[in-house]
Formats: C-alpha cells, sequence, structure tokens
C-alpha cells in the first residue's frame, strides 16, 4: 500500500486522518501523546519491541518466505525521496544490530505494495515509473469538499524486479491500474487487485503474469488481499456502496482514478474468489487485515472505537469476526501487521516513538500467545 505528512491539530477529521494513504492503505502519520515509547501498557502479545527505521514514513514491511529479510516502502523527503520508493534489508538478529536497507525499486514515479517471492532472490511491487519518472500529483481535496480520498494512479503497473533491484518482467500491462500483489504460501499464485473492468477488483495470476482470473466481482473497492497460510483462504479490504447516493459516488470518483476509503470492512473468501463473506461490521474503516500463522484468526487495523476518525489499532478476531481483542495502544497508528512465518514475530508500522513529529516507522517484536 504511500503517505503525506499532515498536521491532525489543523486538518483533523476532515482529511479523515491520513492514516491510510495510497494503495494499500498508508499512513499519514498522526501526531501521539507525546508519549515516546516502542511498547505501551496492555501490549502483551508484543515483547522485545525494536524499531527499525527512524524518521520520514515507512509502512507495509513484510518478511521474506525464509523470515530473514523485510521489504517496505519509504518516503523522506529529508532523504530526497518525494514518495514511496521500496527497499529492502535484513532483520537484525543479535542485541544492538542495526536494520540497515538497501534501495531496490528504480527511483523514480511511486511505488507501492512489495512482496518477496518464494525463492528469495525476488521480489514483486507496483509502480508508475514507466508513466512518469516524477511523483505523481496528489490529489486536491478540497474538490470533494475536504472529504478523505485515495488515488488509484492508472499508470501502476506491477513488476518483478530481482534483489539487486533490476527489473526482470513487467508483470501487468493493461490501462489503469493494477497494484496491491502479495503471493501464495503455496508459491503458485499472485493475488491483486486491478480496475481493468471499471471497477475495483480482485484479481490472481502466476508467477509469470499468466492466466489471470478475476475473483471478485461485487461493486466497491476490494483490495489489500492476503492468502490464508496454507493457500486456500483469502482476505481482504472492501468497501460496499449500497445506497444510490454512494453508488454515485464511487463511480464518479472512479471515473477520475479516486476511491474516498472512509468505510471498508474485512471480507473473507475461498483462495479462487467462492464463498465472499464480510466478517466485520464495525462502520468506520477497518482494513490492512491478515491471517495469523495458525490460520485460524485473523489480525486488521480499525479505527471503529474512535468516532473522530482516530486512533487507529490493531485487533485481533477469529475467522467469523468473533472475540475482538485489541492488540496495540498506540495512540496514533499503528496497522500493516505481518507474521513471520515460523510465527515467532510481528512487524508492523506505527506513529510510536516519533519524539512529537508525524513519523511513521517500522517495529518488529517477539509475538507472545
Amino acid at each position: 500500500m504511500k503517505k503525506t505528512v499532515l498536521s491532525l491539530l489543523l486538518l483533523s477529521l476532515a482529511i479523515f486522518i491520513s492514516a491510510y494513504k495510497n494503495q494499500r492503505a498508508l499512513p499519514v502519520s498522526i501526531a501521539n501523546d507525546k508519549t515516546d515509547t516502542v511498547q505501551f501498557p496492555g501490549e502483551t502479545h508484543f515483547a522485545n519491541v525494536q524499531q527499525l527505521t527512524f524518521g520520514g514514513d515507512n509502512a507495509e514491511a513484510y518478511f521474506s518466505f525464509d523470515d530473514r529479510y523485510l521489504i517496505f516502502q519509504k518516503t523522506n523527503p529529508k532523504e530526497g525521496i518525494a514518495c514511496d520508493q521500496i527497499w529492502m534489508g535484513k532483520v537484525p538478529t543479535q542485541p544492538g544490530e542495526k536494520f540497515q536497507p538497501k534501495l531496490v525499486s528504480t527511483g523514480t514515479g511511486r511505488t507501492t505494495c512489495a512482496y518477496f517471492f518464494p525463492d528469495g532472490k525476488h521480489i514483486l511491487y507496483g509502480s508508475t515509473h514507466l508513466a512518469s519518472k516524477d511523483c505523481p500529483p496528489v490529489p486536491d481535496r478540497s474538490k470533494y469538499g475536504n472529504k478523505y480520498i485515495w488515488a488509484v494512479y492508472e499508470g501502476f503497473d506491477i513488476f518483478k524486479a530481482d534483489t539487486s533491484g533490476k527489473i526482470i518482467q513487467q508483470l501487468t500491462n493493461t490501462k489503469g491500474y493494477d497494484a496491491e500483489a502479495t503471493i501464495s504460501p503455496k508459491g503458485d499464485k499472485i493475488l491483486f487487485t486491478s480496475i481493468r473492468n471499471g471497477d475495483l477488483d480482485l484479481y490472481t495470476m502466476d508467477l509469470n503474469g499468466k492466466h489471470v482470473k478475476q475473483i471478485t466481482n461485487i461493486l466497491g473497492y476490494d483490495g489489500g488481499a492476503w492468502f490464508s497460510p496454507d493457500g486456500t483462504k483469502i482476505i481482504w479490504r472492501a468497501s460496499r456502496p449500497t445506497t444510490e447516493a454512494e453508488i454515485k459516488e464511487y463511480k464518479d470518483l472512479l471515473k477520475e482514478n479516486l476511491v474516498a476509503p472512509t468505510h471498508m470492512e474485512v471480507w473473507i473468501a475461498n483462495a479462487d474468489g467462492s464463498n465472499p463473506h464480510q466478517i466485520t461490521f464495525l462502520e468506520q474503516a477497518n482494513w490492512a487485515p491478515n491471517f495469523t500463522p495458525d490460520g485460524k484468526h485473523v489480525i486488521f487495523c480499525s479505527n471503529h472505537e474512535y468516532k473522530r476518525g482516530f486512533p487507529f489499532n490493531m485487533y485481533l478476531t477469529d475467522l467469523d469476526g468473533k472475540g475482538l481483542e485489541k492488540i496495540s495502544r498506540d495512540k496514533g497508528f499503528d496497522a500493516f501487521p505481518m507474521f513471520s512465518h515460523d510465527g515467532k514475530k510481528i512487524v508492523f508500522s506505527s506513529n510510536r516513538n516519533n519524539g512529537g513529529t508525524h513519523d511513521t516507522n517500522v517495529f518488529i517484536a517477539d509475538w507472545v500467545e
């Protein structure tokens, strides 16, 4: 899934807390309560929390299949990174060991949603660099009543590269948005979002880009999808406009390559898209879902407790949406959780410990059952 630094004190709810800008929902940092800490009281599932990045907006950090590396996206104008680029680094294994990521995207255009191939030697990510080497313009929200909106840039396509950054293959080449890709643990399918049919739906394709298949077909934005650990199910975030006014607004914005993601819920289906069903009914924004390593529970991000639209915290539930448990406690933004494949660690993005700035950083912790 990409971030613009916003001042909550000035922009407040009118901008809907840019907590999840760009494709898979990227955070725009939210100022915390000036409590600088890497772990808050009540975060009993976390141990040995370690901050990996320091400064800028860093998000969507995901493990390689062998759990040795992380790949993530970063924006930091102070470092000359005007919009998201993809970075990769080795997970620290010793006390005091630094996380030292390297750039693995082209450094041009805007990128999003990186993921490792099972071989550990290749990555995929969405990028606009073929459309333009410049960062695409951020939407002018004043044209839409200051509603919080995302751009689904039509220049996005999905690319395969090696871990040195060399692009090996362009995996999609259709008009309009193609991004938000992840790979099945079985190592056979890529799951991604595309607008090729005129709506934002989920698709699968082989690892070489062949045999593309549409697997969702309900009007609304379907994105940020993941396979379950055994590869038999998928989970994703979805908006579902139902009233005449909602449908009109959704379609009108989509014509301009925009969406307004202020109401999203978590959905689950079989890996082929069959038996799709909603599992959260919390209202507001429920997104960035992922499976726990045992495949029996779901972790996701939500602002449902807060009518003003923030904070965003992470929650745990079963596959039916029952037994809701609050996992994180930052008073700003916690999201993009992913468990290591061995189930021992969790990585996520947060505004915590940012010195009162608007920075979003990547954190890793031991997972405690």
